[in-house]
């Protein structure tokens, strides 16, 4: 049951999103990864402190990477957010497992290792998925966007992958979010210099506090979940924020996405489900030259 964490922050992702296309009517996308990097950095802070926890770390470098991977990611996506259907946008950054399983089945290739075909089925399936998502679900003006999401997911393959290894090296999650957290704040606060702050509203700042705090919270939600539920249901849930999304967006935006692109929407979940389920499965000792896929990270 403790599994079912990961189908709450999934919503708590999307409403994170909704908040984002909101507010991207009042704020530049740099200042909406500016505060929600504020507010979460700030609450976790608070939480180190009050826990007497240390910040201090030894892999400052790797933290600083994985901080500016992640935080371009975030950026891209939430540009993606405020232009495409909610639906789409969260597709294409969820698209991250896709690419993580093309990495190892490309890893497999190159090392000459026999290469798991379920995986590279799925990979293939995948990328029909995404053809299918991008070509129809958004008119050409959105061509940019489109991209960008789907860039967001590839650089958060990579995110996952400074996450691993950061946890290999034993650092704590909360000390991961807290320096992506403040990569953000960094990278938000110079992106915004350039853009300028906008002039604030009480209904912007309630989108601003409310982007903080259901990323944090998601985060807290996600960590849960793999902290204590079973980790291959819980990697496979978190594709449940897609549904999330797309129901929001249909709701809240009106968005209208064509039958095709909901047919490229669940090729991709499917496939990222696959993907999922092969990689995580125990090796036979007949195939211990195969590649696995990274481990699921617990941080969005």
């Amino acid at each position: 049951m403790q599994s079912l964490w990961m189908v709450f922050a999934s919503a708590l992702f999307a409403v994170m999103g909704a908040c984002v296309k909101l507010a991207s009517q009042y704020y530049s996308v740099a200042e909406i990864v500016f505060y929600r990097s504020a507010i979460g950095a700030v609450i976790l802070f608070a939480f180190v402190r009050a826990s007497g926890g240390s910040l201090r770390t030894p892999v400052p470098w790797l933290h600083a990477s994985r901080g500016a991977v992640g935080t371009l990611s975030l950026s891209l996506w939430f540009f993606a957010t405020a232009v495409l259907p909610l639906g789409t946008a969260m597709t294409l950054n969820f698209s991250s497992p896709l690419f993580l399983a093309a990495f190892a089945v490309l890893a497999a290739l190159v090392a000459g290792r026999r290469v798991q075909w379920p995986l590279a089925l799925a990979v293939a399936a995948g990328f029909v998925g995404v053809v299918l998502v991008l070509q129809p679900s958004f008119r050409t003006d959105q061509t940019v966007a489109g991209i960008a999401g789907l860039v967001s997911g590839v650089l958060s393959a990579a995110a996952y992958w400074h996450v691993r290894e950061l946890g290999k090296l034993g650092e704590p999650e909360w000390r991961t979010v807290f320096y992506f957290s403040l990569s953000g704040v960094a990278l938000g606060l110079a992106g915004t210099l350039v853009t300028g702050f906008s002039s604030h509203s009480w209904r912007g700042a309630a989108l601003l506090a409310a982007v903080g705090i259901t990323a944090t919270a998601a985060q807290l939600a996600m960590t849960r979940a793999y902290g204590r539920g079973r980790t291959l249901l819980t990697a496979n849930l978190q594709f449940s924020a897609v549904v999330f999304a797309a129901a929001l967006g249909e709701l809240v935006f009106s968005d209208r996405i064509p039958p095709i692109g909901y047919l490229g929407i669940a090729v991709i979940i499917a496939s990222g489900v696959l993907s999922t389920f092969v990689s995580m499965r125990p090796l036979r000792p007949a195939s211990r030259g195969r590649v696995p896929l990274a481990e699921p990270s617990t941080e969005k």
